[in-house]
């Protein structure tokens, strides 16, 4: 398949290239970082992009939590307005296969589990808690202590900050565009992606970048809360690797599918940050009882139905990803 890949010079993207190249496919790429005109936004430069191409892999997107609500206009222009160019334009040229850069933050805290209320769902954390250091969200019913689960995709959307009100939008514009075209859509709801060439040094890359930065320049890193917080990290090969199986495989015609991309093996981020100072070397890390309002608690992934539907499995181990990350080379953007 000839293949456009947006965002194809970024981080998970390069990689998807990459991938696609490996398993005989063409890969085009799409990327301001390439190309100065290939914005998402831009209806005339997608729309030549898009000339015999047979699938799109949607990588483009403005990530991380940004600033509260002060950059929201931001963030809706690149993912949403862009994912609506992009679609919009997939339905004029006869394109007809999506795989989009989902993300774990459409559902807001993962799964959780009461004693006495099962499958509760606990709301946003409040800024007096989080203030007096109680992290842990309680059972909002009865007010005991709760236990984390994994999540699965039939879990109820509740997206707690503006990156992820975008990317909970991004799979609704999918939706409309495949019922409306007949189309195929896929959605790989990334959990915590790392590896080589993650950004450096910037407030839109993930805690693994901040911490391998803060490494690199021979800081502790700073673990936010008490460090307990639990995550799925998943290495950018496998999530590479999930997005060709999606495109090859497709789904069916009319309708989008989500698949939660994780390694299935939960970690703290005091664990991981652990993992990766010790792999490079130190400084030792150092936990702050910092927060940011716009984090939740624990997210963490079932990806049995990837495995099961699509035949993909993570290859690449914590302890192995750890010492290839803490070695890697950071991108500048």
């Amino acid at each position: 398949m000839r293949v456009l890949v947006t965002g194809g010079a970024g981080f998970i993207g390069s990689h998807v290239v990459d991938v696609l190249r490996e398993r005989g496919h063409v890969p085009v790429v799409y990327d301001v970082r390439a190309h100065p005109g290939a914005d998402v936004r831009d209806p005339a430069a997608v729309a030549r992009a898009l000339s015999g191409v047979d699938a799109v892999c949607h990588q483009a997107a403005l990530v991380g939590l940004g600033d509260g609500v002060a950059d929201a206009a931001e963030y809706v222009s690149r993912n949403d307005l862009g994912t609506a160019v992009l679609l919009a334009a997939m339905a004029e040229a006869g394109v007809r296969r999506l795989v989009l850069a989902g993300s774990m933050v459409v559902y807001g805290e993962g799964r959780y589990e009461c004693g006495r209320h099962p499958g509760v769902r606990p709301g946003p954390r409040t800024v007096a808690d989080l203030d007096a250091g109680r992290f842990e969200p309680l059972c909002p019913v009865c007010g005991e202590d709760l236990s984390p689960g994994l999540t699965g995709e039939d879990s109820a959307a509740d997206p707690r900050n503006v990156y992820a009100v975008t990317k909970l939008a991004q799979e609704h514009l999918a939706a409309v565009w495949a019922r409306c075209t007949g189309g195929s859509a896929v959605s790989l709801r990334y959990h915590n992606v790392y590896g080589p060439r993650m950004p450096r040094d910037t407030p839109y890359a993930g805690v693994a970048s901040f911490f391998r930065s803060a490494l690199a320049r021979g800081e502790a890193p700073r673990v936010f809360e008490d460090g307990r917080q639990r995550r799925d990290f998943v290495h950018v090969r496998d999530v590479a690797a999930a997005n060709a199986v999606a495109l090859e495989a497709g789904c069916a015609p009319g309708t989008l599918t989500a698949y939660n991309t994780g390694s299935g093996e939960p970690h703290t981020v005091g664990e991981m940050a652990q993992a990766l100072a010790a792999a490079h070397g130190g400084p030792e890390p150092v936990v702050t009882g910092e927060y940011r309002l716009g984090d939740v608690r624990h997210i963490t992934a079932d990806s049995s139905r990837l495995r099961a539907d699509l035949g993909w499995k993570p290859e690449v181990g914590f302890e192995e990803g750890m010492r290839e990350f803490a070695r890697a080379g950071l991108r500048a953007d």
